[in-house]
């Protein structure tokens, strides 16, 4: 009977009735919107979105990969159809749902990418779960502190007149309306696909956010409370930063920082790129990432 429930014991609801045992199969990952590509046998890569983004911002990316490699892309909390608690944003949460998927999916080590805030979840749970990431990159987003960068988006998110009658009405918002009242640091027309694709319809017919506001502003608060360049610092893995060429978001000064840092950290600066440097030339990015881990 200790078998049994050594078998079942990442399950929620184990009961026992007159010699046999009742499993209902509540894993950690049913929270959680999520996608499995690529071979079984093939080498597991994690790839965390940044923030107000889901899984399929890396579909491109994971399609020039699964012919070989196990790739996971899930919406994090708070995030596309995944699980939205009231609370709990930190990198620390975000962190230790990692390490719960990929205990339950039975992943030893994994090659980790994370883009802009989930870069930045990508470090801590390198720097606290160092022995399960084989490689670690991290695509343009610094470890420094901005204690007033949650008002960026706070106004951001305030300015858009969310819910919209129509899909028809958000593009014309975004298209003639966006830029007149909210000044954006990146490129206005790839943040408006962006935002634009984060709309989906609620129960009363209108497009709404799908992931939580709230939740947005708190990731952004904590996340960004204080630095992280003591994790940095302490990486052992081999590590690759990725900067796009026209960021706003990652300076050239702190990207050099960084590359100063840390001997296991290598650096690349992809052309023709901002912050979604995955989006904007996924080619480059793609070859960076193959380059680096030897395929």
């Amino acid at each position: 009977m200790y078998l049994i429930f050594a078998i079942f014991k990442s399950f929620s609801n184990v009961t026992l009735k007159k010699g046999t045992v009742e499993v209902e199969f509540m894993g950690y990952l049913q929270k959680f919107h999520y996608k499995l590509t690529g071979p079984e046998a093939g080498r597991p890569w994690v790839f965390l979105h940044g923030l107000m983004g889901y899984l399929h911002n890396w579909a491109s990316v994971i399609r020039a990969l699964d012919s070989t490699e196990r790739c996971l892309v899930y919406d994090q909390r708070g995030h596309g159809q995944s699980f939205k608690p009231a609370s709990g944003f930190s990198s620390q949460d975000y962190a230790q749902d990692l390490k719960e998927i990929i205990d339950e999916l039975g992943f030893q080590k994994i090659t980790l990418v994370g883009h802009s805030m989930g870069g930045r979840n990508a470090l801590h749970f390198a720097w606290a779960y160092p022995d399960r990431v084989e490689k670690l990159i991290i695509e343009d987003i610094g470890p420094e502190s901005d204690p007033h960068n949650y008002l960026y988006y706070e106004k951001m998110l305030k300015s858009i007149p969310t819910p919209f009658a129509t899909r028809t009405q958000a593009k014309e918002f975004f298209a003639e309306g966006f830029s007149q009242v909210f000044p954006v640091k990146e490129d206005p027309q790839v943040l408006a696909s962006f935002l634009i694709a984060n709309l989906k319809e609620n129960d009363s017919g209108l497009l709404d956010w799908q992931f939580s506001s709230i939740g947005m502003i708190d990731s952004v608060r904590q996340g960004r409370s204080q630095d992280s360049w003591s994790m940095v610092q302490s990486l052992k893995m081999p590590t690759l930063w990725i900067r796009g060429e026209n960021s706003k978001e990652l300076k050239p000064e702190t990207f050099q920082k960084i590359l100063e840092s840390n001997k296991m950290i290598q650096g690349v600066t992809v052309p023709r790129a901002g912050h979604w440097v995955h989006s904007e030339n996924r080619e480059d990015f793609v070859a960076a990432l193959k380059k680096f881990v030897g395929l």
